[in-house]
């Protein structure tokens, strides 16, 4: 071993005197502390060239004494100093002989206030280890534990006796023991200190209810597995040599559980607040429990899905049917952190599934409060899973903590937030339960929301429906194909209307009295939309409609026509777009008034597909402005494209651009007017469009006898 220490430190110096006491052996270190060297002091009586005056006697006497060999003698006197001090000195003085038998005296001395200072240093040291709040220990050149302190024996849990000789790894069994011991290496190789390295203790035995209860297979996270801030030093002397590593241990349990608590609840709050952007964002009831299982995984399940009760979507009156006994659920929505076969254990999205009142999603929606199973055991899984298979595939992915929150919007349970955790250790907790409250509750309304849209959305749908024509009408000189298609379910119906209105003869009332009217009859084609959307919308239309088929009963001219409509609309405080055209298959004419319509299209029999050009007019119930009534020829073959906006107007393409388009379309191959009112719509209409869209293609059929018609050489359109 390389020399240094203790010794060193204290600058022991050796002095051997002879029987008569004369200095014979002189160290280096007796000339630090005496000041004279080997040179000035070999050879003289060691009493006269060290000792004053006064205390000579006494150590004349000390001197007769170890000689003698009544023993060692060990104390403090003052010693002259070459210059001329007196120093204070600790001597060791004992009696040697050598191997003829001739005695000698050894002298080990050192200065008293270096002895003083070591012993103050080597005291302070050990009051402050044993006292030390902080778990201290030192570890020789081999890492194995050489001293530990009380408190790292109560921050380990293990006595001081199950350290000694061991190696970290050895002694803690601790998850972190490998990159504990290897940092030791390091700080042994390098100097190099490690500063407040956070580490994991050993699992502790539960001696807590509450620790008991969570089960002998997993730990808690909130306080059983104890966490530590490690410091590591390189120990060295004065001399620079390394003895060993020291290490410096805190117990942080309680600060980092509260650091997590404080993540936690930042986390709640960012997930609380994502809630108000994330969910909601449209009135689609799918998309909007869609949207809650995605914000709640994986933040606080690995597996959610959002059910509604059966009668909250269709029933009159939602919750009505609340109380106890089975309840019928539609799955809206299923999300996962991960692939699972927890998946397949949940009910399809969009299906209905009827679960007796020992379910606790049941029990959920009856009750409406949460329920929690924090350990879920096999006796639970068959009140969570919807049969033995569920059960069975929930067990396989590991399913040990569960939580029901019922949705409730306005006083009424509308559904269950269900949730189950796998890979997530972490049981459900109260605070889980709060969370999982707030959100559902955010949630609820907007589900509510979206559920009454949907309601209101499927009236309005069903009274336009209702309030448009049902089936084909005979017309006179005319066939006719038509087409409504309500806007994507992301919006709510609009008020675009058709209609095609068989017209008295001229010649009297009484000629019209069969359906379809006399041979030779007029025609009155319309199509309209009402502004606005929703029930409000439709409800109008059907008010514009009947006042429409009312005026083209008394054979007016559609300059007329829409002026009383104008009247109508605007005593309804509404505005509405609409086209109006009267064809006379005897004229061979079409009389068309427009107020504030989009322009129709004209397929001639032999010639390209063109948009009138007509004065375009102002809509429906602005009041006080004029319409005027064109006539165009509209023979045999010929056919008038009526349609509303939703078919041309898009957000990203310009009009212009539209309309050519539809008139190309037009002027396709020969197609029957059924398929080309497909054909329109599938090349024009666009997914998810947020306006409805009302067709009508009118094609004039050749008259009974005549020779004309549509195939007498002219060249065919689309239409």
């Amino acid at each position: 071993m390389e020399p240094g220490g203790l010794l060193d430190v204290l600058g022991v110096a050796a002095v051997v005197l002879d029987a008569r006491g004369r200095i014979v052996l002189w160290s280096p270190q007796a000339e630090t502390v005496f000041g004279y060297s080997a040179a000035e002091a070999l050879g003289r009586p060691a009493v006269r060239l060290l000792v004053a005056e006064p205390h000579r006697e006494e150590v004349l006497a000390l001197f007769a004494r170890v000689m003698a060999g009544d023993g060692p003698w060990a104390g403090v006197f003052p010693v002259l100093h070459r210059d001329g001090r007196t120093v204070p000195v600790e001597f060791r003085n004992t009696r040697l002989e050598d191997d003829e038998g001739r005695p000698y005296a050894l002298g080990l001395a050192t200065d008293r206030a270096t002895v003083r200072r070591v012993e103050q240093d080597l005291a302070l040291s050990s009051r402050l280890v044993a006292h030390s709040p902080i778990g201290l220990a030192v570890l020789d050149l081999d890492l194995r534990f050489v001293l530990v302190n009380p408190a790292l024996e109560r921050i380990t849990g293990l006595p001081a006796a199950g350290h000694l000789g061991r190696s970290f790894g050895q002694a803690v069994p601790s998850p972190d023991a490998p990159a504990v011991e290897q940092a030791l290496r390091e700080v042994l190789r390098s100097g190099v200190p490690v500063l407040s390295r956070q580490v994991r203790g050993p699992v502790r035995d539960r001696e807590r209810p509450e620790d008991a209860a969570a089960g002998p297979d997993r730990p808690e996270a909130d306080g059983t597995e104890p966490v530590w801030s490690v410091s590591l030093y390189r120990l060295e002397t004065t001399g620079r040599r390394v003895v060993g590593v020291a290490a410096a241990v805190v117990d942080v349990t309680e600060q980092h559980r509260a650091e997590r608590a404080a993540a936690l609840a930042r986390n709640r709050l960012a997930v609380i607040a994502a809630a108000s952007e994330r969910v909601g964002t449209t009135l689609d009831l799918d998309l909007t429990a869609r949207e809650l299982a995605e914000l709640v995984v994986p933040e606080l399940a690995d597996v959610a899905a959002v059910d509604v009760l059966e009668d909250v979507l269709t029933g009159p009156r939602p919750g009505a049917a609340q109380g106890s006994g089975p309840a019928v659920f539609r799955a809206l929505a299923v999300e996962t952190a991960y692939p699972t076969v927890a998946r397949e254990a949940a009910d399809p999205v969009g299906t209905a599934a009827r679960y007796g009142a020992e379910r606790l999603v049941t029990r959920c929606a009856r009750t409406g409060r949460p329920v929690l199973v924090a350990h879920v055991t096999d006796a639970d899984l068959p009140h969570i899973a919807r049969d033995a298979t569920a059960a069975g595939l929930l067990r396989e992915a590991g399913v040990h903590s569960y939580l029901a929150v019922p949705l409730r919007a306005r006083g009424v349970v509308l559904g269950v937030l269900d949730l189950k955790r796998a890979r997530n250790a972490v049981p459900f907790d109260r605070d889980d339960v709060l969370l999982a409250m707030e959100l559902a509750a955010r949630a609820a309304v907007a589900i509510d929301n979206a559920r009454w849209y949907r309601h209101q959305q499927r009236t309005a749908l069903a009274l336009q429906r209702h309030l448009l024509p049902h089936g084909p009408t005979r017309l006179n000189g005319l066939d006719a194909a038509y087409r409504y298609q309500p806007a994507s379910a992301a919006v709510e119906v609009g008020g675009d209307w058709f209609d095609a209105i068989p017209l008295p003869c001229d010649d009297g009332p009484g000629a019209a009295g069969a359906p379809g009217g006399a041979a030779g009859g007029r025609t009155a084609l319309v199509v309209g939309d009402v502004m606005g959307s929703g029930i409000n919308a439709a409800a109008t239309m059907g008010q514009v409609r009947t006042a429409a088929r009312t005026l083209a009963g008394l054979g007016l001219a559609p300059s007329v026509v829409l002026t009383e409509l104008d009247r109508t609309v605007a005593g309804l405080d509404e505005m509405a777009t609409c086209l109006y055209a009267v064809y006379d298959p005897e004229a061979g004419t079409c009389r068309i008034a427009n107020a504030g319509h989009p322009p129709p299209v004209l397929v001639p029999a032999d010639g390209l597909p063109r948009l009138l050009d007509l004065p375009a007019g102002a809509p429906l119930g602005v009041g006080g402005v004029p319409f005027e009534t064109e006539e165009i020829p509209f023979r045999p073959g010929d056919a008038l494209v009526l349609y509303t906006d939703g078919l041309v107007e898009t957000r990203d393409q310009d009009i212009d651009v539209r309309l050519e388009a539809l008139t190309a379309l037009l002027a396709g191959p020969p197609r029957s007017l059924e398929e080309t009112c497909d054909l329109l719509l599938d090349a024009l209409r666009e997914p998810d469009a947020p306006d409805d869209v009302a067709l009508l293609i009118a094609r004039a059929r050749p008259r009974e006898g005549s020779s004309d018609g549509p195939h007498g050489g002219r060249k065919e359109g689309a239409a």
